[in-house]
């Protein structure tokens, strides 16, 4: 299941089935830092109505599809967050207005020119503000049972969003954790 020794940049958190805080419920976090003072993410699977292009017109058609703005968290969400998944073979280092999180995954510097960016990554996921924990929270949210920490896949951060990527995520985490994917939640009547 994870403690909080599992988690670091590159992880998720998958909100177990029994977290019903509307922020977080049924989400898939994309944890960017993991310190002493604390740990931020941003939630994967929370598209807004708002398009990326309304916002950061220099960016906008870049933006993976969806092409609208993810609500990230309930934190600063005044605040634009833009990660990056690079093509096979670009290192992170080599590419100018980026930080590292994990592998082909970087933090996009949105004052940097999208030029230099684009043709070098493979998706760009934008987001409106983040998760946060203090210290000692993310532990006693997990020692709670309230998270699952899980690897993710660079896939992961510009997959089409929406619940299927909760459930996506569950089940390759193979028996027992597969079996909280089929937990009944909002029924959908068509």
């Amino acid at each position: 299941m994870g403690t909080d020794t599992d988690v670091e940049p590159g992880m998720l958190l998958v909100a177990a089935p029994q977290l019903l805080d509307q922020n977080f419920r049924r989400t898939v976090v994309y944890i960017i830092h993991h310190r002493a003072e604390g740990t931020l993410g941003v939630v994967l699977n929370r598209p807004s109505e708002v398009s990326v292009d309304d916002v950061l017109p220099r960016w906008g058609p870049h933006a993976s599809e969806p092409q609208s703005l993810f609500v990230g968290g309930p934190v600063e969400q005044r605040t634009a967050i833009c990660l990056a998944a690079l093509r096979t073979g670009v290192d992170v280092a080599s590419v100018s207005g980026m930080i590292g999180v994990r592998g082909p995954i970087g933090l996009v510097d949105l004052d940097g020119d999208p030029a230099d960016l684009v043709p070098r990554a493979r998706g760009l996921r934008f987001f409106a503000g983040y998760a946060g924990w203090d210290a000692d929270q993310l532990a006693g949210e997990i020692d709670r049972g309230d998270w699952l920490v899980v690897p993710a896949l660079p896939d992961d951060v510009i997959a089409a969003p929406g619940p299927e990527l909760w459930g996506r995520v569950l089940r390759r985490q193979g028996p027992p954790l597969a079996f909280l994917a089929t937990h009944p939640g909002d029924v959908k009547v068509n």
